[in-house]
């Protein structure tokens, strides 16, 4: 870790020996593995001090890139690795016995932390030497970003022996990152974050407790190195809060419910990137402003500081950023940790007592909260049951009306509009990296050669001791390490484990949450009175479908679209994340919709639509609107309708009742000429 030079001792004034820095990483990766790591070998000559991977969507789905789920996907919010060639090039030339690494992983989280394990061996590594973290919280993926793959209680077990190999074989590693992070991002109040996130765990460790891999005395280091990723938004005395509150519960869950004693296997260690939810297209440079903000709420109470820090770019409501616009990022950190006195003193809110006054209230309402869980049965109960997932929607309903309506002020977006026009975007390239649009092509034609090459006997036996561990209840990671050194791709690795697991469909939310537009009639009275006449016209009700194309698993515009449009009056069609095209449309022609609504924020929608539309026109459904949502730039929405493609909405329409008024008016205009 990248230190300041020597600090003196400072005790007086409640100063202390100068803290060292917690690790400062940006999350990244893109386009390919020779690229991702050209932009990491960039940043730790910066002066980063970890590294931390985001994957692509058919990597984190189980999928190689030359599947046809993965079409349009490939390496556009990560890296694809999709064999251990892909691995070393993402890793060469960086010392992985001197690194500190994250990946952001989860349904294929075994695999990918296999990868990593052979890769290091290939460079001569032993396994102890290797220290990181792997997310692996596959339980959170249900209820947010959507990147699961098998049934809950598989997924629990694919957690359990991991967890069971690592304290073993990578002592420094931390082998689950319960993650809170996608829980604020989904809606989630903090006192959802920390119940949500502590149930979870309290799985995970019963999981690990039962499962007869680890014997009794060696729980309490199981314990110790559970990890947890957090995220941080604008309110940041309640999340500093919300922080002091979740070191608190945990150490009072790993006393009580298991019994242990020793203070470093309690400690709630965690790593953050703040919120990426609050970042606006609209004024996006005031996004510098709310993510030094959000980092001060996990960095000023040394009781409860991160361990790791990554802060997302100014311009990532906008796409992907550039190398300068990560090492701005970077500086921030930075200067935090080595131009301030922060690291200098003890904790500076001891003693306080309205800081202790809110965390004693968090942790009251979040054991009320537990409580309601463990008696259904638990975090798996509460997922299967959609009870989790439907409270989410309906924060997250709450946050969007309460925007709207003007109550929660969002700068640049429902206040102080006027805008002089920014330097920061002027530029070709209108302020974002684009992904290589020739990658995908290249990374086929990567997994092509890859396997030709290979011992095919080799991978053949080494997935067939895969299969007979997955269905005996053996351990998969050594299995699957023999698999990572015999040439096996990640979509084979999941093909094995999909057929002994079989796949998932988590719950929607949407059928059981309740909207407070309800409460408003006002609000919503104009456009139901608009469905109604329309309805009335056509002869039928109003039918719109929201539709979810490819692998992206953020779901919460397509819920909160499709919950807003059930109470303005619309029969509504939803079936989820990652549909394919012609599931879509096949869902658009058995139900007779009047609008089919795409919502994609992968970076894929040019691809999606365009192969939506054309299944459309030849179904016969070429006169049903298609409007799309997303993070789409400029230049692709001027595309898509010059397409014919409706209506295009990004971030900046933040009013859900506008968007519906202006659906319901494109709807009517559409039957009218289709009379």
């Amino acid at each position: 870790m990248a230190e300041n030079g020597p600090q003196e001792e400072r005790p007086q004034g409640g100063k202390s020996a100068r803290d060292k820095p917690w690790l400062i990483r940006t999350y990244a990766g893109h386009s390919t593995a020779a690229a991702s790591n050209a932009l990491y070998r960039k940043n730790l000559a910066r002066g980063q001090t970890g590294l931390s991977v985001a994957f692509d969507l058919p990597t984190q789905t189980g999928y190689d890139s030359d599947h046809p789920l993965a079409k349009g996907e490939v390496g556009k919010v990560g890296v694809p690795v999709s064999h251990l060639g892909d691995m070393e090039k993402l890793f060469a030339e960086i010392p992985l016995e001197r690194m500190n690494t994250s990946m952001t992983i989860n349904a294929t989280a075994p695999w990918l932390l296999a990868l990593y394990i052979a890769c290091a061996e290939k460079q001569g590594l032993s396994r102890d030497q290797l220290s990181g973290t792997v997310q692996n919280d596959i339980i959170k993926e249900y209820l947010s970003r959507g990147t699961y793959i098998f049934p809950p209680e598989p997924s629990l077990r694919l957690i359990t022996d991991v967890i069971a190999f690592t304290y073993r074989e990578i002592p420094k590693w931390n082998p689950t990152n319960v993650c809170s992070y996608h829980l604020q991002e989904a809606g989630a109040t903090p006192v959802q974050e920390l119940a949500y996130a502590l149930a979870i765990a309290i799985a995970v460790l019963d999981s690990v407790r039962d499962s007869g891999q680890v014997p009794e005395e060696d729980f309490p280091r199981v314990v110790g190195r559970i990890s947890f990723f957090v995220n941080a938004g604008l309110r940041f005395v309640t999340e500093i809060c919300k922080m002091r509150a979740f070191t608190q519960l945990w150490d009072e869950i790993c006393r009580q419910r298991y019994g242990i004693t020793e203070a470093k296997n309690r400690r709630f260690r965690y790593g953050v990137q703040v919120n990426s939810l609050g970042l606006t297209e609209q004024q996006p440079e005031n996004n510098v402003y709310r993510i030094l903000l959000e980092m001060l709420a996990v960095t000023l109470s040394k009781d409860a500081r991160a361990r790791a820090v990554q802060l997302p770019a100014w311009n990532e409501a906008l796409g992907l950023p550039r190398p300068w616009d990560q090492q701005w990022s970077l500086r921030l950190q930075q200067i935090l940790a080595f131009e301030t006195d922060l690291l200098e003193y003890e904790d500076i809110f001891e003693g306080s007592t309205v800081i202790a006054a809110k965390v004693e209230a968090l942790k009251a309402e979040a054991r009320a909260e537990l409580a309601t869980i463990e008696d259904m049965g638990g975090a798996i109960a509460a997922v299967e049951n959609a009870y989790m997932k439907e409270r989410l929607v309906e924060s997250a309903a709450r946050r969007l009306e309460a925007i709207e309506a003007g109550e929660q002020i969002v700068v640049g977006v429902n206040a102080y509009q006027e805008s002089e026009p920014s330097p920061l975007m002027a530029g070709s390239d209108g302020g974002f990296m684009a992904p290589d649009a020739a990658a995908e092509a290249g990374q086929i034609e990567n997994i092509t050669a890859w396997r030709a090459a290979r011992d095919q006997e080799a991978t053949d036996r080494a997935l067939a001791a895969l299969e007979a561990a997955a269905r005996d209840g053996g351990n998969i990671m050594e299995p699957s390490i023999a698999c990572a050194h015999a040439g096996v791709t990640t979509g084979e690795w999941s093909a094995v484990l999909r057929r002994v697991f079989g796949e998932f469909r988590a719950p929607t939310g949407v059928g059981g949450a309740t909207s407070a537009a309800l409460e408003e009639e006002d609000a919503l009275a104009g456009v139901r009175d608009r469905v109604e006449a329309v309805s009335r016209r056509i002869g039928r009700r109003l039918k719109m479908l929201v539709g979810k194309p490819g692998l992206d698993g953020h779901s919460n515009g397509a819920e909160q679209i499709a919950v807003r449009a059930r109470d303005a009056g619309f029969e509504v069609v939803y079936e989820g994340i990652r549909l394919t095209p012609a599931q879509i449309v096949g869902a658009a022609l058995e139900e007779g919709v009047h609008v089919v609504g795409l919502s994609i924020l992968s970076g894929s929608h040019v691809a999606l639509v365009s192969e939506v539309q054309e299944r459309m026109d030849k179904a016969g459904l070429g006169r049903v609107p298609l409007v799309a949502g997303g993070i789409i730039p400029p230049e692709d929405e001027a595309a898509l309708k010059a397409a014919g493609i409706a209506a295009v909405y990004t971030p900046k329409n933040y009013d859900l009742t506008a968007i519906l008024a202006d659906i319901v008016d494109i709807v009517d205009r559409a039957t009218l000429e289709a009379a």
